[in-house]
């Protein structure tokens, strides 16, 4: 048993009571606090009565399935979910994804694997920068402060998951440099991300949807191709 993690509730919404008790085994043995929710509506009043550190959604559910659930989890709270589907296909991962999931998990899958996956996505919400940076000035459209996690673009703050938030930090934290995907990886997801390259070009393209006037040909985040990413050197005039 692990203290790294100790007396974290986590919060299983599965329809399936055997999967839930498997699920559960294995978080308590790993240090864990479970609560249990056998369909959407139950999981919405979990969220609201015992405040979990993060949930472990299934997505086929009969009424509500979880791409309904995370929908309506994001409209009041950030705690991280991590999806549970017996899909592999990449369109049920990128949906998830693209509402607000912090990570899937394919079933079947192991216990080590499933716990390894909830600690990753854990340490990279919980942890902080470790430094500060003070107000940063891009140009006339892109401010940011870091130290009051705060994305100023065109006078007004706009909204950044947590995970995109981690990946433009790391970015700006090394503006001129060339980041290479595994660095990407490991640095805001977890070494356990390693072999996943594509989660660092879907988040790539949300924060230049988000930020870039035309995403399509970005001035902040530049492609390195078959290297990596590079945020662009502010502190030489770069940006145009």
């Amino acid at each position: 048993m692990t203290k790294e993690f100790a007396r974290r509730r986590i919060l299983i919404v599965d329809d399936e009571e055997r999967m839930v008790r498997f699920i559960r085994l294995n978080l308590e043995h790993d240090g864990f606090l479970v609560s249990e929710a056998f369909n959407g509506r139950e999981a919405l009043q979990q969220l609201r009565d015992v405040s979990p550190d993060l949930i472990l959604l299934d997505v086929m559910m009969p009424e509500l399935d979880g791409f309904e659930v995370l929908q309506m989890v994001r409209e009041t709270s950030k705690v991280p979910v991590l999806m549970l589907t017996a899909k592999g296909e990449e369109d049920d991962r990128v949906r998830g994804l693209e509402l607000g999931a912090d990570d899937y998990i394919t079933k079947p899958f192991s216990p080590r694997e499933m716990v390894s996956r909830v600690k990753a996505v854990l340490r990279r919400t919980e942890s902080s920068s470790g430094s500060t940076h003070g107000l940063i000035e891009v140009d006339d459209r892109l401010r940011m402060d870091f130290d009051r996690r705060e994305i100023w673009l065109e006078g007004e703050i706009i909204k950044l998951r947590p995970t995109e938030y981690r990946l433009l930090y790391h970015l700006v934290q090394n503006a001129g440099w060339v980041v290479t995907h595994d660095q990407l990886l490991t640095k805001v997801w977890g070494y356990e991300y390693r072999d996943e390259p594509h989660y660092v070009r879907l988040y790539i393209n949300y924060l230049r949807k988000k930020l870039e006037e035309d995403p399509a040909n970005p001035k902040y985040i530049l492609t390195e191709r078959g290297v990596g990413y590079r945020f662009v050197d502010f502190r030489r005039e770069d940006v145009s």
